[in-house]
């Protein structure tokens, strides 16, 4: 594991670098392992993961960077436009329209990208997918052995092909998988966060795009614009009115974690935003206010969850009964995977008892019991 820690920060240092492109592979799958997908799987000694969650990565970390008013460089020379920066650009366009960033990304986790920009965003994702596997996956590690995929391989190459349907499963299910060494993919979720912190990926990325403007820009400019998020703000409105309805139907609903009856409520994170940028309607669940406030930050016991397992299954029935496209659509990406959707409830869950756990034992998070 030394030896593997070593090797990271000889990447991060001294890998030649023209493009952010290593950067970003590296954020990316750091990012993916740390939401502890249910997609990612062993191999051997490998372990697979998706490469469509990296293009969507991609397309998060550099949509803000690309669309800014102020030139942050990517890449060094006097023609700087990334290779993808053509195919990037209709689809921001469009997208400014109807609020931007957090716009696409709503319909890429949701419904699904607009049917008036499936042929631009279909080019956008083949160019990433072919960017990412010949470009950064090839050469990243050349400070550590003189040969092309040192860490990185592609493992499966899936059709990638046109559907009425472009969403996050379609990029999941269309864009094949790589694999990366298991003893980097443990080191990655242990200490990720902080391999891909300021003090490292990210202040490199933007000290280089201050090196390579000239200065013209700043480092909290450009981390400003590398560090925005798809998600502005805790927009619980769904999950809310969802819940009233049932007030006004039943005349009461019971807190989430001590099954007290309450008649006022707040929609509690299940996993806390600050730790896991989600607001997925599975995520969002009525607990007694003073009970929330208690929990802030901190992560579930799993024994806590255990014991709660009724009522949490029962809302999360409930929610589903209402929202059902949406929810299921959600809790697919975030919680089942590709297992079978027949006994969903008792499957997700036990996915969220696992990263509860993992929550709390690899990432050191605080352990929360009412």
């Amino acid at each position: 594991m030394n030896e593997t820690f070593i090797n990271i920060s000889k990447i991060i240092e001294r890998d030649s670098k023209n493009t952010t492109y290593k950067f970003a592979l590296l954020r990316g799958t750091i990012d993916t392992i740390l939401d502890n997908s249910p997609f990612i799987l062993p191999v051997g000694d490998r372990v697979e993961i998706p490469l469509g969650l990296l293009v969507e990565k991609w397309i998060i970390y550099y949509y803000p960077i690309l669309d800014s008013k102020v030139n942050i460089p990517q890449k060094y020379g006097t023609n700087n436009n990334l290779a993808f920066q053509e195919e990037f650009k209709p689809v921001i366009d469009f997208y400014n329209q109807f609020g931007g960033l957090s716009a696409l990304y709503n319909d890429l986790r949701t419904k699904g990208i607009s049917p008036s920009v499936h042929k631009e965003f279909f080019a956008l994702v083949r160019k990433l997918k072919d960017t990412i596997t010949k470009m950064p996956m090839r050469y990243i590690g050349g400070s550590i052995a003189d040969s092309h995929y040192t860490i990185f391989k592609k493992h499966s190459n899936a059709n990638l092909r046109q559907t009425p349907s472009q969403n996050a499963h379609w990029l999941i299910n269309s864009c094949g998988t790589f694999t990366i060494p298991k003893d980097y993919y443990e080191a990655f979720k242990v200490l990720g966060s902080f391999v891909s912190g300021t003090d490292n990926i990210l202040f490199k990325w933007a000290e280089f795009s201050v090196n390579a403007s000239n200065a013209l820009i700043d480092t909290p400019t450009a981390i400003h614009h590398i560090l925005k998020s798809p998600i502005t703000e805790r927009d619980v409105a769904v999950a809310k009115s969802l819940y009233k309805t049932i007030l006004e139907e039943k005349g009461k609903i019971n807190c989430v974690w001590t099954g007290e009856t309450i008649k006022n409520y707040d929609v509690d994170h299940l996993i806390p935003f600050s730790v896991w940028k989600n607001n997925d309607l599975w995520n969002l669940l009525p607990a007694k206010p003073s009970i929330n406030n208690s929990k802030r930050d901190k992560i579930p016991a799993t024994g806590l969850l255990l014991k709660q397992k009724q009522p949490i299954i029962h809302y999360w029935e409930t929610i589903c009964s209402a929202q059902p496209q949406r929810f299921l659509q959600e809790i697919q990406i975030t919680l089942l995977g590709n297992k079978d959707n027949n006994n969903w409830q008792h499957t997700a869950f036990s996915q969220l008892l696992n990263t509860s756990k993992y929550l709390i034992e690899t990432r050191g998070y605080t352990e929360w019991r009412p």
